[in-house]
């Protein structure tokens, strides 16, 4: 018997970067650190948040600008400026270079991205566009604006997802407080600070294996 080779397309997903770097300087960061083993299971599209940097950037001395944030924050971290204008602009570019199986996110793009899912099943953001079925989290936290946050995490979120966790990272304590939300998180923790972090053996092997569960599922819709 003959049998037909079947070619499963990689999973997609938006990278969102950092506060006041760039989608270059995500894929830049992640291209360094994260071994060919991962980086051939996934595409991952880095495009540039909507506002120039207000600021000087913390990673101006590692990175060239021009830097990018995707909304304002006060010092409290509890109230957001263009934070509407921010979640239309991410829909537009889901709608134009989409579709994405997920969503990536590092730092303030974590944020964003650990929120989307939580705002998407309210119906307040990402209304045009399919739902957000995985996440990939780095350094992330909750909302802090009361008013955005009990509609992000006021049910648990289903999706599946992976949380990646720095032992010296100072956002730790928001991470962890970002999981309670989450049902069945893939955690993988690191000895590094607030950063990409590069793999040990269980975080590969985790990771793979979030992976090769996302393409198990492709594979599945294609049969159907």
């Amino acid at each position: 018997m003959g049998s037909e080779a079947v070619i499963v397309r990689k999973p997609r997903f938006l990278g969102l970067h950092g506060f006041r770097t760039s989608g270059a300087i995500l894929k830049k960061q992640i291209e360094m650190k994260w071994p060919k083993p991962v980086l051939e299971k996934i595409e991952i599209v880095y495009p540039d948040a909507p506002f120039p940097a207000r600021g000087k950037s913390h990673v101006q001395r590692v990175f060239l600008p021009p830097y990018y944030e995707w909304f304002q924050i006060n010092k409290e971290l509890t109230s957001y400026t263009h934070l509407d204008e921010c979640l239309a602009y991410i829909e537009n570019i889901i709608i134009k270079q989409g579709p994405f199986d997920g969503l990536l996110g590092f730092s303030q793009g974590a944020l964003l991205s650990g929120g989307l899912p939580g705002l998407q099943a309210k119906g307040v953001a990402l209304t045009k566009v399919g739902m957000i079925k995985y996440l990939i989290i780095i350094g992330g936290a909750k909302f802090r604006d009361k008013s955005v946050a009990e509609k992000a995490y006021s049910s648990p979120i289903q999706c599946p997802s992976v949380h990646f966790l720095g032992e010296k990272d100072f956002l730790k304590p928001y991470g962890l407080e970002l999981l309670e939300s989450y049902v069945d998180p893939v955690i993988i923790h690191h000895p590094q600070g607030h950063t990409i972090p590069r793999f040990n053996e269980k975080g590969l092997e985790m990771m793979l294996s979030f992976l090769g569960r996302i393409e198990k599922d492709i594979l599945s819709e294609n049969k159907e």
